[in-house]
């Protein structure tokens, strides 16, 4: 009689991206087999009657380590108990490796309080033995930050690079895709990069295509200009013939909202020229960004010192709220989700703060970014739920949470987090599947497993075959969901029963469990 460490027995697998009635068994940290194991015995047997199991679901777009909380609060809880297993870190520009001096680590500073982080690696491979040392909750890789690799060059300056400074670049970039990146990550709008040449990327780009990496993008411009902000990346994609990803792909505000199909239109376009062209997004309809990005684009140069030397100069402060009030913004709907110092405005709105202070809103918002030293967040309600569906339904659409893994028992101070930290992915499954069907079970967690391991070049994780990693989720269709709260420090997903990772069980019951079975994985 064959025996395992684990069966998973009588629920719907996900085989390619259907679901068939099978068992599961694991041993060890590997499946070793699917199929009908009736006759075995197990260790532990867990009944999945009723319920899909699936492969772990894959977060692309995540940001637990330039927020700290990978080493902080290690366990990563609300990224499990919503079935995540691993994480892509290094996006949207910044990533903790490689740094060509310990200072470069204040390129994290927007996020965590870098005071309290004491560097002891400059590249990638250093990097993560020094993760190794520490005990995780999720499998980890990472990409290499562009705005990173900058820094690193020239501190806090932003200019376009000589032909020198692109080679010192490529081969700091091309060092780290050797010891296991992924590939890059950009931010172009961002005051780091936003002087970056045509050159100086498709150097790069061309250095990540000819190790079979990825390049992944926090778009220049996800408002009015999202238009040409695409054009540049996907132009760059054909040129290398790189994979391309737009990370949480959005169109921001009801002023941008009509260029939708035209955005859609640019993508495939490029994909049909042969351009590995594909996005992720997150299902909420408000965002989680820094306050200080409402800022015009002169005042968020030359680093943080300047910036707030700017808001303190009475002539320039006034031309910063001008242009925040050109922006008409919908105050009511701004609330204040995080800040370094001042907590009592934590939860409110910046109208609610206006109206009790008697300060007109673009003065709260200069005030908050200098009192907090930039280090202030909001959740802004700027996405169109329609347009979440048709992003969903898109044969190459990934969902990603942008989010950051917390502990169930610690949480960052004066944090109030996003819902998607908690529930990208449970929320996903109840919009697109459970209430409309718009994207069928199999196909959504397949969209979660199989096509962004695939994307990113990892053979032996996302699918439940013989020999591939043992992360799994089981999974109740009828129970599966996440109500957004952004007013809460608390926040559920329900419906997802358990979770394993590497074997090993993370989420019992719908509860995190005290095990740290995470792993490091590095490029092939």
């Amino acid at each position: 009689m064959a025996s395992y460490s684990v069966i998973i027995k009588g629920g719907s697998v996900l085989r390619g991206n259907k679901l068939e009635p099978s068992d599961v068994g694991i041993n060890k940290d590997k499946i070793e087999a699917v199929g009908d194991l009736s006759s075995a015995s197990g260790d532990l047997i867990v009944d999945a009657k009723g319920k899909y199991v699936s492969p772990g679901f894959i977060d692309l777009t995540n940001h637990s380590d330039t927020h700290w909380t990978l080493f902080s609060q290690p366990r990563q809880d609300s990224l499990l108990i919503q079935g995540i297993t691993t994480i892509l870190g290094g996006n949207c520009g910044a990533s903790l490796a490689p740094l060509v001096k310990s200072s470069d680590i204040e390129g994290i500073q927007k996020w965590a309080d870098v005071r309290e982080i004491n560097t002891n690696w400059r590249t990638v491979g250093e990097f993560f033995e020094e993760l190794s040392k520490h005990s995780i909750g999720v499998n980890f890789a990472t990409l290499v930050g562009h705005g990173t690799l900058r820094r690193g060059l020239l501190g806090d300056n932003s200019r376009e690079l000589d032909d020198s400074e692109i080679e010192q670049l490529r081969f700091l970039l091309e060092g780290s895709l050797k010891e296991g990146a992924f590939g890059i990550s950009t931010s172009l709008g961002a005051a780091h990069a936003k002087n970056s040449s045509h050159k100086e990327l498709s150097v790069l780009f061309n250095t990540v295509a000819k190790a079979g990496g990825i390049t992944k993008h926090h778009l220049k411009d996800e408002g009015k200009n999202i238009l040409p902000s695409l054009v540049e990346i996907l132009s760059l994609g054909k040129e290398s013939r790189t994979k391309i990803q737009i990370s949480h792909f959005k169109l921001l505000g009801k002023q941008s909202w009509d260029y939708l199909p035209e955005a859609l239109k640019l993508i495939e376009g490029a994909r049909s020229e042969g351009v590995d062209a594909t996005f992720d997004f997150f299902p909420y309809t408000r965002t989680g960004s820094p306050l200080y990005s409402l800022l015009p684009e002169w005042a968020i140069e030359g680093g943080r010192k300047k910036i707030i030397s700017f808001l303190q100069d009475p002539e320039k402060r006034k031309s910063i709220s001008d242009h925040i009030k050109s922006l008409t913004l919908h105050y009511e709907s701004m609330i204040i989700a995080s800040t370094l110092k001042d907590s009592t405005a934590i939860g409110k709105t910046v109208r609610q703060i206006a109206t009790s202070s008697g300060l007109d809103p673009e003065e709260i918002i200069a005030e908050l970014i200098e009192v907090n030293e930039l280090n202030v967040s909001i959740f802004n309600e700027a996405i169109s739920p329609e347009h979440l569906e048709v992003l969903a339904a898109k044969e190459y659409s990934f969902v990603s949470s942008d989010g950051v893994g917390y502990d169930n028992k610690m949480r960052m101070p004066f944090d109030l987090p996003h819902p998607r930290s908690f529930g990208a992915y449970t929320r996903a499954l109840e919009l697109f599947s459970k209430n409309k069907n718009l994207v069928g079970w199999g196909e959504l967690l397949h969209k979660f497993s199989a096509k962004p391991a695939e994307f990113l070049g990892i053979k032996n994780r996302g699918k439940l075959e013989t020999g591939f990693f043992a992360d799994v989720v089981v999974l109740d269709p009828e129970k599966v969901s996440s109500p957004p709260d952004y007013t809460s420090l608390s926040h559920e997903a329900y419906g997802i029963d358990w979770v394993f990772v590497n074997g090993k069980v993370a989420v019992r019951n719908g509860v995190a469990t005290e095990e740290f079975a995470g792993r490091i994985i590095k490029k092939a």
